[in-house]
């Protein structure tokens, strides 16, 4: 989660995209207006079994004339072939 945190962060929206599952990954991962990531905080982390897990976190950014904004998530990620990988999540 971290990692991707830090990708959005400093624009590396390849690391994004390859930590993302293909069934799920959008196309186009550009937001349209630039988004300066103010802060990230891991609220909880669940293993559930070796290859299913859950994160929820807060994450604050600005962008441009829209203003701050908190993204409040509840994460699923699965490891194939080794990796950890975003599939999807659900907004709180």
């Amino acid at each position: 989660m971290r990692s991707r945190y830090t990708a959005y962060a400093t624009g590396r929206l390849d690391w994004v995209r390859r930590t993302w599952a293909g069934e799920t990954v959008p196309q186009d991962l550009s937001s349209g207006e630039p988004i300066k990531w103010l802060g990230l905080k891991v609220v909880s982390s669940r293993l559930i079994d070796e290859t299913h897990a859950q994160v929820e976190f807060v994450a604050r950014g600005r962008a441009g004339s829209s203003g701050a904004f908190r993204m409040h998530e509840r994460s699923r990620f699965e490891k194939r072939d080794g990796q950890w990988l975003y599939v999807d999540g659900d907004q709180l």
